[in-house]
């Protein structure tokens, strides 16, 4: 393969036309992907293609279980630090046809990926050297595309600030704003907000994006950083089930930033769903309240992450403002204290297990008659009937806002 330089003259950032060159060297079907795996380019080859490569193309977008099946392979790694092309062979259980693919990088920072479809002849020695070549040339062509995209991050970041802040003050005033950006808000929404361990970097930002444009679990609209927090404001990929998918996306998110990227030690939560954009303030504030009851009540933190399911939890902030009576719980703290007994810590479990005494015996590490004698004597010593419902309710809202508050107070 002389003179392969020639091949790629006058693109003039023709993506087609620069992917068509591409598969004439090679004489197989070749893409075009940004660095999320967004399609830009294809070449033509109707009767060669894949099922993956098909919806790709009718998508405009890689499948989200085959980017989980290449990094689970090791495929995305390979690409993503290291120059030189890679043979990725068939994925069966997923209808992936074997490719060569290389990463199109400016220095470190990968702009795009080739892929090129194997179909007859197996990949060689030069066919690999040309798709390195092509690597090189399309950097030139997918540069100016990424700064624009990169302008355009910016004024959308600052747009979704205001509407954090509360900047506008009618819905009229937002869908003007949308206009001028060129913007589509999905409704109904939320706003999730994720806290990192340290304040994030421009390596775990270009993490971040990633995971965020490469997600088919929700739609992120608009995302922004503040030190430590990944503020996104996220709209429905399906109608149905947004309050389950945005609490499985939190979950997804914080375990494929641990075991991809090694960021370990997130916590994320998501403010309530709203259809008006008005509303985005509240659901920031509800979100940025339900992290911090992650801090409250670290023992429940893994089901603290929905504003909409915290249940009693909702009203932990409100009700620590109003004093509350709570003579059956100090009767038996003083009781503990005089007789060394541990029947306060026996209610908390016997109420945070729904009174199933099995459960409790269990987490107290001891035997179930002893949890029977010991909510007899918290019956007895309290004057508490835990056979009322009404009562039991009572009782754990108040050991929830006294923990509230004795966590509000230290921070």
């Amino acid at each position: 393969m002389e003179n392969m330089h020639q091949i790629f003259a006058g693109l003039h950032g023709d993506l087609t036309e620069f992917v068509d060159r591409i598969s004439s060297v090679l004489g197989c079907p070749v893409t075009l992907e940004d660095a999320h795996h967004q399609l830009l380019a294809y070449s033509i080859h109707d009767d060669l293609s894949d099922p993956v490569r098909i919806s790709t193309i009718v998508t405009r977008r890689v499948p989200e279980k085959i980017i989980n099946s290449l990094w689970k392979e090791g495929f995305m790694p390979a690409l993503l630090q290291g120059n030189e092309p890679v043979i990725v062979p068939s994925l069966n259980d997923v209808e992936f046809g074997t490719r060569a693919a290389v990463s199109i990088k400016k220095n470190e920072e990968v702009l795009g990926f080739i892929w090129a479809l194997q179909t007859r002849d197996t990949f060689t020695e030069e066919h690999l050297a040309f798709l390195k070549l092509a690597a090189r040339e399309g950097k030139n062509q997918l540069l100016q595309a990424h700064l624009k995209k990169k302008r355009y991050l910016e004024n959308h970041q600052e747009f979704l600030w205001q509407l954090l802040t509360g900047h506008f003050q009618s819905e009229s005033k937002i869908a003007q704003s949308c206009l001028n950006l060129s913007l589509v808000l999905p409704t109904p929404y939320a706003v999730v907000v994720f806290h990192f361990p340290d304040d994030i970097t421009q390596a775990t930002e270009k993490s971040i994006s990633y995971m965020l444009s490469t997600t088919q679990k929700i739609k992120a609209a608009l995302y922004t950083l503040d030190r430590k927090r990944l503020i996104i404001l996220i709209g429905a990929a399906v109608p149905d089930n947004f309050s389950k998918a945005l609490t499985e996306f939190i979950q997804a998110f914080i375990l494929q930033m641990k075991t991809r990227f090694e960021i370990d030690s997130i916590q994320g939560a998501c403010g309530h769903i709203y259809e008006t954009y008005i509303k985005a303030r509240s659901s920031y504030d509800e979100a940025l309240y339900t992290l911090s009851l992650q801090q409250a009540f670290p023992d429940s933190k893994h089901h603290l992450i929905n504003y909409g399911t915290l249940g009693l939890y909702q009203y932990m902030k409100t009700l620590s403002n109003h004093p509350i009576n709570n003579s059956a719980w100090q009767s038996l703290i003083n009781y503990d204290q005089k007789n060394q007994t541990q029947l306060a810590a026996t209610l908390e479990a016997y109420l945070k297990h729904d009174g199933n005494l099995y459960d409790v015996a269990e987490h107290l590490h001891v035997h179930v008659n002893t949890i029977h004698y010991r909510v007899k004597r918290i019956s007895e010593i309290a004057q508490v009937n835990l056979k009322d419902p009404l009562i039991k309710t009572a009782l754990l809202l108040e050991l929830l806002i006294q923990q509230y508050k004795a966590f509000s107070s230290v921070d």
